[in-house]
């Protein structure tokens, strides 16, 4: 009998692909002696990623939408408000809708500081140029679309240390005080789903050493990436399903 793959299984194959792919990429530009500055040098090769894209794509098929309607590789420019265009790291487009739209980003030492602001400032621009476009007839007339985060984190002691705020005129709010960046970033992926900016977020963090096997943490319970597939299986089921013929 076959033994059936779990989602922790899965789960785990991307984020042992991803740590191997930033090393891979980090290794060959380190003997070919045009290693970027720090962390860059396995970050400007990109794909590190895929394998999350790749199994987001697996439950959308498993869930029934062709793979004719699913774009990752190309064509992931959809129209913006605030800008011409943005482009995303996965869409499902059926009948000239769009069923989702995916950002698959992630974040490694030693600049947490200004890779947060990045990320966050980011994601924030990119829900509110969408949801603006779909409310001025960019696309779709009726169908909501989805969307979906994920983010992987650098689990290491820079990203788990306390961080002081500064506060020159007024309080920040106390979540923050004192709050990792990995705190941070929970908090941010929360917020993001609670002020309906994207439908669902992941939060995952992982070693670098032990990712390279497959090792991750869901460091909050509503944001794993189990309640990501239900949400995203949920939607497909509802508006991505090809019509029968």
């Amino acid at each position: 009998m076959k033994k059936t793959t779990s989602l922790d299984d899965l789960v785990s194959e991307a984020v042992s692909y991803y740590w191997k792919t930033r090393k891979k990429q980090s290794d060959k530009q380190s003997t070919s002696g045009r290693a970027d500055q720090g962390a860059r040098s396995a970050v400007t090769g990109g794909a590190q990623m895929d394998g999350f894209i790749k199994l987001i794509t697996k439950l959308i098929t498993e869930a029934g939408t062709n793979e004719n309607h699913i774009f990752y590789n190309q064509h992931l420019e959809l129209p913006g408000f605030f800008r011409p265009t943005k482009e995303w790291d996965l869409l499902v487009v059926k009948d000239d809708q769009l069923i989702l739209a995916l950002e698959a980003k992630s974040q490694v030492g030693p600049s947490f500081g200004n890779n947060f602001n990045n990320r966050t400032e980011e994601a924030m621009g990119s829900a509110i140029d969408l949801w603006t476009a779909f409310r001025e007839g960019a696309f779709n007339k009726t169908i909501k679309p989805w969307l979906g985060y994920v983010f992987l984190l650098e689990d290491c002691p820079e990203s788990q240390r306390a961080v002081r705020v500064q506060e020159p005129h007024f309080k920040v709010f106390p979540e923050f005080v004192n709050a990792s960046y990995a705190k941070r970033y929970e908090i941010f992926c929360r917020k993001l789903v609670r002020e309906r900016h994207y439908n669902v977020a992941c939060f995952l963090t992982s070693d670098r050493q032990k990712g390279l096997k497959g090792r991750y943490i869901e460091p909050a319970g509503d944001l794993t990436f189990d309640i990501f597939a239900k949400s995203l299986i949920a939607q497909i089921a509802a508006f991505g399903v090809p019509e029968k013929r």
